[in-house]
């Protein structure tokens, strides 16, 4: 049974925890029959996650998505709810967690911004696992710079018509929508985005060019020619689309560190376990102190992971507004540290962790997207450093300056009673 000591942390409440417990059953009796083909060639792998869809909705897993209204689990979004799925979901299979995420990722634009008729003709799909969602932002030339978009949406008489590329689309060519964001303006930069629910099945769409990565699942490309969307598919106002895609990021930034999270955990798990059972030179693997050392500092970067994921997520739903600055350093600090955590397991399995098809050999495959998408560690660092320093220059400001130390704190200090 994995620890779920976490659950207890102030973090969480009861529903919480209900959902845990319904989240680790699904896993162990019904996901093991469903993952067929999910590290199969990618026909293989499209079938699998549109199996995995269908079964989520059913078990009414999907409903934590989206809001009551439109057939949720809950009267308003729960990030906290979004992130224990993923960390349990991605212990158990990379795959299903891909599957579950998608459906929130190409939703929650929707449940934020989106009309009461978009709301009703997407969410309780999504809820139900008949409909397939997903988010179209990248492109060839413009993928942590979202300013960079080249994608043109030009409005014609009652509708829009977009053309361009979009790329590293995740269930590209599976899903039934696209949330796309594209350039419907001159102004430069991120301001003249907007963003349109496209029907996978609108004229001009094309997305049949596949991506095979080295954790396969459906990802490609979309091109866009002469593809009119009616202008009741415009999501939110014209101009909105950089606002859109923030705000979206900012929910789902911590959800990406739950789901490094839980393969972390999982990596934990494996290699404790390996330890106490590998003997060498006579002694099990886990006597030597350099192991030990190694599995302590597992330990440590799990749950300090876990703690920076639920607190942003916790923020996010308790305190509300942006935020921009927790969720990027949770989403930095756990696929970061997952990725040591999933290294340092491999190399205690030895050989053995980079046989294809052992665990800790998934995990190294899987993780290693996780510090690229929805933000990559580098250009996080700069999110994170820029929020820092608008904070710290509007304290300086206002005169507070809580992070001043040392001689220079003690300098102003003196000052101040001078003046006074």
């Amino acid at each position: 049974m994995p620890d779920a000591s976490h659950l207890a942390w102030p973090f969480f409440d009861e529903r919480h925890r209900d959902q845990a417990r319904d989240f680790e059953r699904w896993t162990a009796e019904a996901l093991p029959s469903l993952l067929d083909g999910a590290d199969g060639d990618l026909d293989a792998v499209y079938a699998c996650v549109g199996r995995l869809v269908s079964e989520l909705g059913t078990a009414g897993l999907l409903r934590v998505c989206v809001p009551a209204p439109y057939g949720g689990a809950h009267a308003e979004l729960d990030v906290r709810c979004l992130c224990l799925a993923r960390e349990i979901l991605a212990r158990a299979s990379g795959l299903a967690d891909f599957a579950f995420a998608m459906q929130g990722l190409g939703s929650v634009p929707v449940t934020l911004f989106g009309s009461k008729d978009q709301k009703q003709s997407v969410l309780p799909g999504i809820a139900a696992g008949s409909l397939i969602g997903a988010f179209a932002l990248s492109e060839p030339d413009a993928g942590s710079d979202a300013g960079a978009i080249a994608t043109r949406a030009t409005r014609d008489g009652d509708s829009w018509r977009l053309d361009g590329v979009k790329t590293w689309i995740s269930n590209a060519g599976l899903a039934h929508y696209y949330i796309v964001f594209a350039r419907s303006s001159e102004e430069a930069g991120t301001r003249g985005l907007s963003a349109f629910i496209v029907d996978a099945d609108t004229p001009g769409l094309d997305a049949s060019e596949r991506i095979d990565v080295i954790a396969p699942h459906p990802l490609g490309t979309l091109r866009f020619t002469d593809c009119r969307v009616a202008a009741d598919r415009l999501l939110g106002q014209a101009g909105e689309g950089f606002k859109i895609a923030m705000a979206t990021l900012d929910v789902f930034r911590s959800t990406v560190g739950a789901a490094a999270l839980g393969f972390a955990r999982r990596a934990f798990a494996e290699a404790a376990l390996w330890a106490l059972k590998r003997r060498v030179f006579g002694r099990a693997l886990s006597e030597f102190q350099l192991t030990q050392a190694k599995l302590a500092d597992m330990a440590v970067s799990v749950d300090a992971a876990a703690l920076l994921v639920y607190r942003a997520a916790w923020t996010r739903d308790v305190v509300g507004g942006r935020v921009t600055r927790e969720a990027s350093i949770a989403k930095l600090f756990a696929t970061e540290s997952a990725q040591q955590v999933i290294d340092a397991a491999v190399q205690i399995f030895g050989g053995l962790g980079v046989v294809r098809g052992m665990t800790v050999e998934r995990l190294y495959r899987e993780v290693r997207a996780l510090r690229i998408y929805e933000g990559a560690s580098e250009v996080l660092k700069l999110i994170i450093a820029s929020r820092v320093l608008e904070t710290v220059a509007a304290q300086a400001a206002s005169g507070v300056a809580p992070l001043q130390s040392g001689p220079a704190a003690q300098s102003a200090r003196a000052s101040g009673k001078k003046k006074s």
